[in-house]
């Protein structure tokens, strides 16, 4: 799944590169991809799809990562060093969906065609494209499973939170607000973490990943 979506990506990637002005083909176009981690078996899977991708379709890919999660300063590197590289195209999953936006709009600026993997930036058109999850719904779908197995027994369930980073990325608050509302909670800012007063919520912590 992981290596099907980046390499449908890569090849959208291409081909919207391709019928830009300069008629570049594929041979030409040099990409980055920017993930959180290199160690999450989820990236791992996302830059081997990319790189087998990339060296089907002739793209000349570049990877990055943070160090930890929520590593935003090691991404915001990365993209400028995409964008000295002469780098046609990014591919991202943010660490901080809303701080990386101003370096996104420089290399956007820069005519480079910025995509969204996994995680939207915040806002969403921050980029040209969002290739992701519908997160809500899976953490919805999730709450109500959750919800289902303990029967009578959910109305007395306590809940913890263990949250991914400080800042709140979007993919976070997304599948935090989505398990909420499908277990029946009262949400209140489904753009918030921790606003909720249900009695069966006792806390929330933060793990980075």
């Amino acid at each position: 799944m992981k290596k099907a979506l980046l390499g449908a990506t890569l090849g959208a990637l291409a081909l919207s590169l391709s019928i830009l002005p300069n008629q570049a083909k594929a041979a030409d176009i040099g990409a980055c991809l920017v993930t959180k981690t290199d160690i999450n078996p989820f990236f791992v899977k996302m830059k081997e799809g990319a790189s087998a991708k990339a060296k089907e379709l002739g793209i000349d890919l570049s990877t990055f990562a943070g160090k930890v999660d929520g590593d935003h300063e090691t991404q915001v590197q990365a993209i400028e060093s995409c964008i000295a590289s002469g780098a046609k195209g990014i591919l991202i999953t943010a660490s901080d969906t809303k701080a990386i936006v101003s370096v996104v709009k420089k290399a956007r600026d820069a005519g480079l065609l910025v995509i969204a993997l996994d995680t939207p930036l915040e806002p969403i058109d921050a980029a040209d494209a969002t290739f992701a999850t519908d997160n809500f719904k899976a953490g919805e779908l999730i709450g109500q499973w959750a919800a289902a197995q303990l029967g009578d027994k959910a109305a007395d369930a306590k809940i913890a939170l263990l949250d991914l980073t400080p800042s709140a990325p979007s993919v976070d608050v997304l599948r935090d607000q989505g398990f909420m509302k499908g277990f029946g909670i009262d949400i209140k800012d489904p753009n918030k973490i921790g606003d909720e007063d249900d009695a069966r919520i006792v806390g929330h912590d933060v793990t980075n990943g």
